[in-house]
């Protein structure tokens, strides 16, 4: 595994333990010698995440688009950049570099990613493992909103249990660089009970 992708908010959100999560992440990754990947953005807790990895020596490809960019959200300080038309070809461009997944905390922005990046994985798009930060507990409700889901018929288990999640940066990273590419073919066989 080289390259792990982070969706996070463009804010710094109300708790400064988010900031320190993210920073923390940023560090791992560099310690690690894993590059980081992520919106391209230096505000909130894309930022951090990028400052700090940077910081400790590690290496950070963002991919904005020109939209953002053009605002001057942009980092301009990184290893690679990559400005992109829409926002579309940003997260093609961000699948396409990275060997797994990560969600921080964010709001929209992020959860548009994660549930994208594991609605690709769950239709065969890529095997590469996702995973969630649950940091303070941010994301206890979504979880269970996803086991709601599930017990409604909408999420098989099986993709449910794809999604990797844990409090711990360590573990979390751990388990993704030890994680077996995630397999499809039960779920395109329309017999196989959710």
């Amino acid at each position: 595994m080289d390259a792990i992708c982070v969706y996070c908010g463009s804010s710094p959100g109300t708790d400064p333990r988010h900031a320190e999560v993210a920073r923390d992440f940023g560090t791992a990754l560099a310690r690690r010698n894993l590059r980081l990947v992520y919106g391209g953005g230096n505000v909130g807790l894309m930022g951090e995440v990028a400052n700090a990895t940077l910081a400790a020596g590690g290496t950070v490809t963002g991919i904005i688009p020109e939209r953002l960019w053009e605002k001057e959200v942009g980092h301009r300080g990184l290893t690679d950049l990559f400005v992109v038309p829409t926002m579309h070809a940003r997260k093609a461009r961000m699948v396409e570099l990275s060997d797994a997944f990560v969600a921080l905390p964010g709001g929209f922005g992020t959860l548009d990613e994660l549930f994208e990046v594991l609605t690709w994985q769950q239709i065969g798009y890529h095997q590469k493992p996702v995973g969630l930060l649950n940091v303070n507990g941010y994301y206890d409700g979504l979880i269970e909103f996803a086991r709601h889901a599930h017990a409604q018929g909408f999420v098989r288990k099986d993709h449910l249990d794809s999604m990797i999640i844990d409090t711990d940066i360590e573990s979390l990273l751990d388990t993704l660089i030890h994680a077996e590419p995630v397999q499809v073919e039960k779920w395109l066989n329309r017999d196989v009970p959710v």
